[in-house]
């Protein structure tokens, strides 16, 4: 992750009623118990370069890049929240993953709830499977010249994924289902491929970014389009790929 104390967040849009800015890859929304030994969060930092509290109303796993949006009081943030749940908030992300895709289709295939601690595991909590669907499009294919496994060549599709529900990994878990896990994901994704990418591209993140979100505007009642762009890591793979041109 880039040094957030010496390099500010980009913020990508800001009225009197939210915030949003371009979440690098490795850095936590707020304090969770599962990586106790972080000491920057989005919501601390967001806060002290605009002065003012924010409210989080909704979240990006940890080594996921892209839009992330606050609210600017709790009012707002509920009603976001709302929006969210209720699948009124359109999200687009870009991934990378491993084999060629089909060109476009529907994973529909419930998760279930992934529990957040340890000590719930030990505590027996069981988390019920839930509705999940993710929609994608493949928008670019490469193949390169590396044995991987038992394969003389490697292969990898660019993709856009939509996802329709909001499941915890619900990206992650479903590109894993249909055996094209993320490129960079250490949980759910193929180490040997990982490696490459981490050998051959300097690349040690995940490849998965949520580059657009749009919705209508809870005060203004007009759509809001927010993009991020793409860091470096991304945008050198898309040079040495040429995949610049592609429209997405």
């Amino acid at each position: 992750m880039d040094n957030v104390e010496t390099h500010p967040l980009e913020i990508l849009y800001q009225d009197e009623y939210l915030v949003a800015i371009n979440k690098p890859s490795g850095l936590l929304v707020h304090k969770s118990p599962i990586d106790k030994h972080e000491t920057q969060f989005a919501l601390q930092l967001v806060r002290d370069q605009i002065g003012q509290y924010v409210y989080p109303v909704h979240r990006l796993d940890k080594p996921t890049s892209g839009v992330l949006l606050f609210a600017l009081d709790p009012q707002i943030a509920q009603t976001m929240s709302l929006l969210f749940r209720a699948s009124q908030v359109d999200k687009e992300y870009l991934a990378v993953v491993r084999g060629f895709t089909e060109e476009t289709s529907l994973i529909d295939y419930p998760l279930k709830q992934m529990l957040d601690t340890k000590a719930q595991k030990k505590q027996g909590i069981t988390k019920e499977t839930q509705e999940a669907k993710t929609a994608y499009e493949r928008l670019a294919t490469i193949e390169l010249p590396f044995a991987v496994s038992r394969y003389p060549v490697a292969r990898y599709s660019l993709v856009k994924l939509l996802p329709k529900t909001g499941r915890k990994h619900q990206l992650r878990r479903h590109m894993k289902h249909i055996f094209h896990p993320i490129i960079g994901d250490t949980k759910h994704g193929r180490g040997e491929h990982n490696t490459l990418f981490r050998e051959k591209y300097t690349c040690h993140r995940l490849l998965l970014h949520a580059y657009r979100i749009s919705f209508i505007h809870p005060i203004h009642q007009e759509k809001l389009v927010i993009n991020a762009s793409l860091d470096d890591t991304w945008q050198k793979l898309f040079k040495a790929f040429d995949w610049e041109k592609i429209v997405y």
